[in-house]
């Protein structure tokens, strides 16, 4: 895969979006939920730096949410069994995601805080 041209290196990236769109309900959730902090952003109209800081913890979500899942299919794939070791990389896994959305979900408090 290493040095491609950009546009099949961009379609690698879109097929892994649709992929892990199609398996994982929590990718769903998350990508979901921009859209009422999309209508807070528009409603409360914050300074462009809460725009900014929102878009990245959004981001940094989703990622994260990307890589957890990546990282479960690849355990799985290469460790089918149940094994503590790897249920231990699934968690943490699945905590870096859940402490993101925490995260995520304080700088959209702040946000609304500060703005009101």
């Amino acid at each position: 895969m290493k040095n491609r041209a950009f546009i099949n290196r961009l379609n690698f990236a879109w097929s892994g979006i649709r992929s892990a769109w199609r398996s994982e309900a929590s990718l769903r959730s998350h990508i979901w939920l921009t859209v009422p902090l999309l209508v807070v952003l528009l409603i409360l109209r914050p300074a462009l730096l809460w725009w900014a800081l929102c878009g990245v913890m959004v981001s940094l979500v989703i990622a994260a949410e990307l890589i957890n899942t990546a990282l479960e299919h690849l355990a799985d794939h290469l460790h089918p069994e149940q094994h503590p070791r790897i249920k231990i990389v699934k968690d943490c896994a699945a905590a870096a995601v859940l402490i993101l959305s925490a995260g995520a979900l304080w700088v959209a408090l702040l946000m609304v805080l500060a703005t009101l």
